[in-house]
């Protein structure tokens, strides 16, 4: 499962890092001549309806996502991690604020979330990041303090402090190491769903504006014309549900090899 789900998760990081190279034509390219032209040998994948071609949006609409997908799930892991361990190692006053900040985002529906968050914000990039972080640290958080509430007090970690190890040296050397192969399974699991996230948003006009190419805005587009030009939505589509299918895969054979404690 690892080589399988790596072998789609590297293909597209090779994509988005040498898309100059692979894509065939300039993604910015208008050319009202080629408008709607189905796939064929100039045209793999086909034009969308000003005749810029598919696959090299496709392409490049993979550098997008991922860096939406990588940054977000950063970001959502550090907040988690400091919250969490926040939370969880302190107890008392700090645990009971952090929980109750933990429940209030859980209990809203994440995508909603985001919509909210961006639609608050305004459309672009920077927005991506923000809104689907804010969507994804609690949910790291609340896992962290539960694990760490069931870790500082074994034997290991009371010795630590008895010896005179200070907190942090405590979090940092006795607590976090143990948890380092489960932090990186949810991290791959999660950048899958920021990616689908991402799309939705951008399907919805919320994230990369225009003409910036985005799978999901490249969706949206393409419904317009999804009975007479379907590839348009089709081929866009197929790309997010392989990344997304590779990266829980990635993530389900590290969670066998890493983690078996979270199969269940």
């Amino acid at each position: 499962m690892i080589l399988f789900g790596g072998s789609i998760v590297m293909i597209f990081i090779l994509m988005a890092i040498f898309c100059p190279l692979l894509a065939p034509y300039d993604p910015y390219q208008i050319n009202l001549y080629d408008r709607l032209q189905p796939p064929c040998r100039e045209h793999l994948c086909g034009t969308d309806n000003i005749g810029r071609d598919i696959l090299s949006r496709i392409i490049y609409g993979a550098r997008v996502s991922l860096i939406v997908g990588v940054v977000a799930t950063f970001i959502s892991i550090a907040l988690g991690l400091f919250f969490g361990i926040l939370a969880g190692y302190f107890g008392g006053f700090v645990d009971k604020i952090m929980l109750c900040l933990m429940d209030i985002m859980l209990a809203f529906p994440g995508f909603l979330l985001a919509i909210g968050v961006a639609v608050a914000i305004g459309p672009g990039l920077m927005t991506l990041f923000f809104a689907l972080s804010v969507v994804g640290w609690a949910g790291f958080a609340r896992i962290i303090r539960g694990v760490v509430i069931a870790t500082k007090e074994q034997a290991f970690v009371e010795s630590a402090r008895a010896i005179g190890v200070t907190d942090i040296g405590i979090i940092i050397k006795h607590i976090l190491p143990n948890y380092l192969s489960m932090v990186i399974v949810m991290a791959t699991l999660k950048v899958g769903s920021f990616i689908l996230g991402e799309a939705s948003l951008s399907f919805l006009g919320l994230g990369a504006q225009p003409p910036t190419p985005t799978w999901g805005s490249m969706v949206s587009a393409g419904s317009t014309f999804l009975h007479s030009a379907p590839w348009l939505s089709i081929i866009p589509g197929v790309a997010i549900a392989v990344v997304v299918i590779g990266f829980n895969i990635l993530g389900d054979g590290l969670r066998d090899v890493l983690d078996p404690r979270l199969q269940d």
